[in-house]
């Protein structure tokens, strides 16, 4: 498997009960012993468990982590793998989990790292708005990383990561956002971001934005009341904008009628830890109004009006499943 590849959500599910079993009986050398098996069965296991590791280490002790590594470094010994394996796996669970802070791509772990030095972030679950020097309006949503370059003759901003919304001021000098995907100008408007995995999200409320793929050679014009996914290559076209990605802001989460798996995907915004959905739901519709401030609430209103189950594998890592 190579890195750029994602751990599919069984894989996850099954690391994240791994990890779970190990936490609660950490003496268990049988358990240990069917672990290691398990992570050397597959590189995918290797990945998904750095996946588990990286985001528990925000919760449990450093101890743990040092625990397990300590028992990785025994196990490596006693069934005497081979030398390129053994250091492979080490750097795994040893080294603060390289492959974990790599993640399953080395551009999108490059991005983590520009994030955590931007000029401007909001932890999980936080929505903040900021005046830009211009007198325009930003609102940054949970999980946001934003840089502000304010020059002379351009107005730049960057989004790294999370999702903005932006109110533009009358000013001569041009303004644009820059994206993984591409770069967009504001031509007098209110429009939103959205930073995905792979893609990105343009809405238009107000006045058009001018989009430029990154490695595409045509532009295009998205006017008020249309929004469009792009990505380095191209831009979708557009469909009617969804007027409730502006209610963020106001700490509400609206669905009109998307799939339980986009839902997901902007809770994540609000849910410490992990939150997966499985494939065979995913597609399931979402409507109504749901609290941004209380992602446990939001979880228990889906659970009551979709035919799902939260399951809560570790405090920290949540997963919806057919129910």
């Amino acid at each position: 498997m190579i890195a750029s590849e994602r751990p599919d959500h069984a894989t996850l599910q099954a690391a994240a009960n791994w990890y779970a079993q190990l936490l609660a009986a950490p003496q268990d050398q049988q358990l240990q012993r069917r672990w290691q098996q398990w992570l050397g069965a597959a590189s995918a296991n290797q990945v998904a468990w750095a996946h588990v590791e990286r985001i528990s280490q925000r919760f449990t002790p450093l101890k743990l982590q040092a625990d397990a590594s300590l028992q990785a470094l025994g196990s490596v010994r006693r069934t005497d793998l081979d030398r390129r394996r053994a250091v492979g796996l080490l750097g795994l669970l040893c080294g603060g989990g390289l492959l974990a802070l790599a993640g399953w791509r080395v551009p999108a772990a490059r991005q983590q790292l520009l994030a955590l030095s931007a000029d401007q972030r909001t932890a999980t679950g936080e929505i903040r708005s900021l005046r830009l020097p211009d007198g325009g309006l930003v609102w940054l949503n949970g999980s946001t990383a934003l840089n502000i370059d304010y020059r002379p003759s351009l107005r730049r901003l960057e989004l790294l990561a999370g999702e903005v919304l932006i109110e533009t001021a009358h000013d001569s000098r041009p303004f644009v956002i820059d994206t993984r995907q591409g770069r967009l100008q504001a031509l007098g408007t209110r429009f939103s971001v959205w930073q995905r995995d792979q893609s990105a999200r343009l809405s238009v409320f107000d006045g058009a934005v001018r989009l430029h793929p990154a490695e595409g050679t045509d532009s295009l014009v998205v006017a008020a009341g249309w929004q469009s996914d792009f990505d380095r290559h191209g831009v979708q076209a557009p469909r009617a904008v969804d007027e409730s990605r502006q209610a963020w802001r106001e700490g509400r989460l609206l669905a009109s009628d998307i799939s339980l798996g986009e839902f997901v995907e902007q809770l994540r915004a609000y849910l410490p830890g992990h939150l997966g959905v499985d494939p065979q739901v995913r597609a399931l519709r979402v409507m109504g109004s749901f609290p941004a401030d209380d992602p446990e609430r939001t979880l228990a209103m889906l659970e009551s009006a979709l035919p799902i189950k939260v399951h809560r594998t570790l405090p920290w890592w949540y997963s919806i499943e057919p129910r």
